[in-house]
């Protein structure tokens, strides 16, 4: 790797990450330092579980489970090396992942905000509800593979398949994790919001840059 090399990561990947993680410190601290009145949300949607929505759930919630999102992420980076005859999409499917990891887990080393107050449908990770971890990784990976899947195929009908199928998977996520009363609302958007940086981020500094 050269000097510009180098520069070019520390510049396009590494720093705006750096600053995210920073920005998600803050909003952590904010969210707990307010009232946001999103009890009442995690309650309703407690006060009406079913046997059938628990059912979709626990398949929405599994999607993005940490051992699937690493094989699936893994099994995607092998089959883009093999078509593409090259390791840009892979590395930057892996950037995007990965960097969402980081910042949640480091966010929840300072950030310690307890999950709601309701039955949880889940076991409970010893790990901060803000930001939820399983929507980022949602975003990162489902959308990541969807921005790769797009560009290399024809035909808008088929560009938009691949994005309605990959922006569905973090949102059946989001609402997942709500209903089973792993998180709050704030929590799931951030996590969304966390993983959209980190794709476009990825993606400006690995999938943009000229050979």
């Amino acid at each position: 790797m050269t000097k510009i090399d180098v520069r070019h990561y520390a510049l396009a990947l590494v720093l705006p990450l750096v600053l995210m993680a920073v920005v998600t410190f803050g909003a952590g601290e904010l969210v707990l330092a307010m009232s946001t009145g999103e009890s009442a949300v995690s309650k309703g949607l407690a006060a009406e579980r079913s046997g059938v929505w628990n059912t979709l759930t626990d398949f929405g919630s599994s999607l993005s489970d940490t051992p699937y999102i690493v094989a699936l992420t893994a099994a995607a980076a092998i089959a883009f090396r093999l078509a593409f005859k090259r390791w840009r999409e892979s590395v930057f499917l892996i950037a995007a992942v990965w960097s969402q990891s980081l910042i949640f887990l480091a966010t929840t080393l300072v950030i310690d905000r307890h999950r709601p107050s309701v039955p949880h449908l889940d076991p409970a990770p010893p790990t901060s509800s803000f930001p939820s971890g399983h929507v980022s990784a949602a975003v990162a990976f489902y959308c990541g593979l969807a921005l790769v899947m797009s560009t290399r195929v024809r035909g808008r009908a088929w560009q938009v398949a691949i994005w309605v199928i990959g922006g569905a998977a973090p949102l059946l996520v989001a609402f997942s994790r709500l209903y089973r009363g792993m998180h709050f609302v704030t929590d799931v958007l951030w996590g969304l919001l966390l993983g959209i940086v980190c794709v476009v981020v990825a993606a400006r500094a690995i999938l943009r840059r000229a050979d």
